[in-house]
């Protein structure tokens, strides 16, 4: 089967001696790789091979050295190309970039009781909309509503794919072709330049802005109603913050007016905490359940940010209400799959247990880790990291802050411990020195992602809990940067 390729290999050939694609699949090395990537992948990695081959041949540009006795170097080219074809997109990565709830790497990171239900969802056929007790069809969100009802107090509740969406469909279903009453200073932009005023446009409502950017007062609220009014909405600030000479309506005083006016008040809660964060030392937040009792009738939150569960958007609050939400038409393309609702009742479980929710609940645990035990981690880290770095770099263990997330509570920050890589070259080489290791650490076979700042590359140790696996692919670095030319000996 292993036909020897032409001895013409081990010179410079022209083009036409090349080997074709049929010799090359029958070697031995080649043949493995099509066991392991199928024949259809090597096929067309052969033909791009070699076409590249003829062309850098034509061009002259293809030196002695690059042919190589023999044929090895064929099949470990191949495989390096086939590798990185099958590489996923979607891919593992250490975040250690100081936000633990960060948007562009996934959010909160699930429980392990989570990741148990989504792969039982997975492999089976479910309930998904099918009453057990009665044998008949049900509503997908019955899976979770008794829970969200128990933890929140609401009379009735309904998921969808995120909170932006919960927003839309409530405006959509409330508040069509009428006006919804909105503070200025709460208009916000949410990640991806989506705007709160786009929303309600899309949804057909129009918006009404009272009050100024810093100061918001009853009174505004209450000139703005009229005969078109739908709604009054209330938007918690859960990616900025606003601070100095402000005014804003509380939920109680807001839900009073909007009642007298037999107005509902919906409330965009956004992060979505379900217990008082306080009680761990962390920057307390409304719930829902304190919003209901204020008096709003509406509370929509996200599942994915402070609750620590999927990407959802949660609303709940009065039976009648939610029941128009399910009428509309738009929340069937809105609507969330199993493996959504298996998270996340596998995660709202975990909340009835508020005195292990700190140890069970990832994105808890990981907000709450002691200083003492990140500095702990960050000794153990600390000597091979710096066996790992060229003698172009230094590492240090230093104190920082993490944030707490990118989309919620982004100005808040915990106390943290980061290993910190500095190059040894002269200041105004530091800038290419620090992109080199960023993407040195990126490419790794478990990216790396830290921050760049104050002239070093921080990785805070907040969000590491896999230390073996961290460990393991520091040799992947050393090797590469055995080809680092620090630019202080240029």
């Amino acid at each position: 089967m292993n036909e020897p390729l032409p001895t013409l290999l081990s010179t410079r050939p022209g083009p036409a001696a090349l080997p074709s694609v049929e010799r090359i699949l029958r070697l031995t090395a080649v043949a493995a790789l099509i066991e392991r990537f199928g024949r259809v992948s090597v096929h067309e990695a052969v033909r791009a091979l070699l076409e590249e081959k003829r062309g850098a041949i034509r061009a002259g540009s293809m030196p002695d050295e690059a042919w190589p006795p023999g044929h090895s170097w064929i099949a470990e080219e191949l495989a390096g190309r086939l590798a990185a074809h099958a590489q996923p997109r979607l891919r593992r990565v250490f975040n250690l970039t100081g936000t633990v709830l960060h948007t562009n790497l996934g959010r909160a990171p699930m429980p392990e009781e989570a990741v148990q239900a989504v792969a039982e969802a997975m492999r089976h056929a479910v309930n998904l909309e099918f009453d057990l007790d009665s044998g008949r069809r049900s509503e997908r969100d019955t899976l979770v509503e008794n829970l969200l009802i128990e933890l929140t107090g609401a009379e009735a509740a309904t998921v969808i794919n995120n909170c932006a969406a919960a927003v839309l469909l409530v405006l959509n279903t409330l508040a069509q072709r009428k006006e919804v009453i909105v503070s200025r200073g709460e208009l916000i932009e949410i990640g991806g330049a989506f705007r709160m005023p786009d929303i309600m446009a899309r949804a057909g409502a129009k918006l009404v802005e009272v009050g100024t950017t810093n100061r918001t007062h009853p009174s505004d609220y209450a000139n703005a109603i009229n005969a078109r009014s739908a709604l009054l909405l209330k938007v918690h600030p859960s990616n900025y913050a606003i601070e100095g000479f402000t005014a804003s309506v509380d939920e109680c005083a807001l839900a009073g007016l909007a009642h007298t006016h037999r107005l509902p008040l919906f409330v965009d809660l956004g992060s979505g905490a379900l217990v008082d964060l306080a009680r761990w030392g962390l920057p307390p937040e409304p719930t829902p359940r304190a919003l209901l009792d204020a008096g709003a009738d509406l509370v929509a939150f996200s599942g994915d940010k402070l609750l620590g569960g999927p990407q959802a958007g949660i609303v709940v609050g009065r039976r009648e209400l939610i029941e128009r939400l399910r009428r509309n038409p738009l929340r069937r393309a809105l609507r969330v799959d199993k493996m959504t609702l298996a998270a996340l009742e596998a995660v709202l479980a975990l909340y009835r247990d508020p005195d292990r929710l700190a140890q069970r609940l990832t994105s808890l645990r990981l907000l709450t880790r002691a200083v003492a035990a990140l500095r702990a981690l960050g000794d153990r880290l600390l000597p091979a990291l710096r066996a790992a770095l060229s003698a172009d770099f230094d590492a240090t263990l230093r104190d920082c802050e993490s944030q707490i997330g990118s989309g919620s509570l982004p100005v808040e920050r915990v106390r943290s411990v980061a290993l910190v890589i500095a190059p040894r070259v002269r200041r105004r080489g530091r800038g290419s020195a620090l992109k080199d290791i960023d993407e040195r650490l990126r490419a790794l076979p478990i990216p790396v992602i830290g921050r760049i700042a104050d002239d070093a590359l921080w990785l805070d140790l907040r969000c590491l809990e896999d230390e073996e696996a961290f460990l393991a692919q520091l040799p992947h670095l050393e090797t590469s940067l055995g080809t680092f030319q620090s630019s202080a000996s240029q």
